[in-house]
């Protein structure tokens, strides 16, 4: 690393021991506060992973704060493989949050030839501040693509604090990358742009470390949502949750004078199918039947599984023949269905009732209705819509 004075030159070393000495407690802080996270909540993918690349950097970078008084060759090859090492488990940790498993086949062979040349290169003779310079390269490329990574489009959402962490880790990548250049090939390095990388540095450290703990919790609170909306089997909403968005729909088109129509749903002989061919096929009639709705439906018609066998719809902005219509596609579209665990050899058939919520009614009041026709079509033979009586108007 080219520097412009021996004053210069001492300034740097002083500089760059005492930042080794932060940047190694304060991973090795984030590593212990990770570590506490994990045990009072359930970690998400990627946060152990996450946990030990903080570790492995403090390590790391104590190492380099104590080795210039121990002398010893072999811990220049041991800080060389730490960074490599490090940086490695980062890229993995994000791997696992964003779920993309194709990524670790290219991970696992760029990380076995940067060991290689971190190794080699301290046993070759190479000066500490080029090893300074190249790690610098080495770590602000990593930030560089891990941004690039964060802000993806083709993440399903990019949260701001994604986006925010992203950015970050794309300008800092930048500044590193553009200190170990001049390191490497460019003129002496002033000292703005010794403090400048310095900055980076730290700045990394501390928008990701706090960061990654941000986005497992956004991960831990979404799921925990998911939990408590969703059913399990069928990824519907569960009871609650749908007379929840349900209500709040009826509420909406009541205040825009738009219709709202609602519809209850049982499959037929579901507990015949049960008996016959056993849970596994009960729990794919099911599973199937809740993807062929998933398919007929608008994006902002509301879906749910109230119990057993048992859906319920909310069609916003629907009056009664746009209902009846969608109530006959989903019935021909069940029947459509196949049922792989029992040999495609059952015809899956179900039930519906329609109603269209007066403007003065409740939403348990027109779920009656709903049910009401609903038990019409099952007494008149199933695998039928039926319409219910209009709801009786208060004075």
């Amino acid at each position: 690393m080219r520097v412009r004075s021996p004053a210069h030159k001492e300034f740097a070393v002083i500089t760059l021991h005492n930042y080794m000495l932060a940047l190694g407690i304060g991973n090795l802080t984030f590593a212990l506060l990770i570590l506490v996270y994990m045990r009072s909540s359930s970690a998400s993918p990627g946060l152990r992973t996450w946990m030990l690349a903080r570790m492995v950097f403090g390590l790391t970078q104590m190492l380099a704060w104590g080795r210039p008084q121990t002398g010893l060759p072999l811990l220049a090859v041991v800080e060389s493989a730490g960074w490599v090492a490090g940086l490695a488990l980062e890229a993995a940790a994000y791997i696992g949050f964003f779920g993309y498993p194709r990524l670790h086949r290219i991970l696992l062979p760029v990380t076995g030839l940067g060991l290689l040349l971190a190794c080699a290169s301290p046993l070759a003779g190479m000066a500490y501040e080029a090893l300074i310079a190249y790690v610098s390269l080495l770590l602000g490329g990593g930030a560089f693509l891990i941004g690039l990574l964060l802000i993806h489009p083709r993440l399903t959402t990019v949260t701001a604090l994604q986006r925010m962490i992203g950015v970050t880790d794309i300008g800092c990548g930048a500044v590193l990358v553009y200190f170990a250049a001049l390191g490497i090939f460019g003129p002496p390095i002033a000292d703005s742009t010794m403090r400048a990388a310095y900055g980076a540095g730290y700045l990394l450290l501390i928008v990701n470390g706090f960061g990654f703990i941000l986005m497992s919790k956004q991960h831990d609170d979404a799921r925990m949502e998911r939990l408590a909306t969703t059913d399990d089997l069928t990824g519907l909403l569960n009871r609650r949750a749908f007379f929840a968005r349900a209500e709040a729909a009826r509420t909406l088109s009541l205040r825009l004078r738009q219709p709202i129509t609602l519809l209850m749903l049982d499959i037929d002989h579901f507990k015949q199918l049960n008996d016959r061919f056993g849970h596994a096929t009960g729990d794919e009639a099911l599973v199937k039947f809740a993807a062929t709705c998933r398919e007929a439906l608008r994006g902002h018609d509301i879906l749910g599984r109230l119990g057993g066998e048992e859906f319920a719809l909310a069609l916003p902005g629907t009056d009664l023949d746009g209902a009846i219509h969608a109530a006959e596609r989903l019935r021909q579209g069940v029947v459509d269905t196949r049922l792989l665990t029992c040999g495609n050899s059952y015809v899956m058939t179900v039930s519906i009732g329609v109603v269209l919520i007066d403007a003065d009614e409740d939403l348990p009041t027109g779920l009656a209705r709903a049910d009401h026709a609903l038990y019409e079509a099952k007494r008149n033979g199933r695998n039928r819509v039926e319409v219910g009586v209009p709801g009786r108007r208060r004075a």
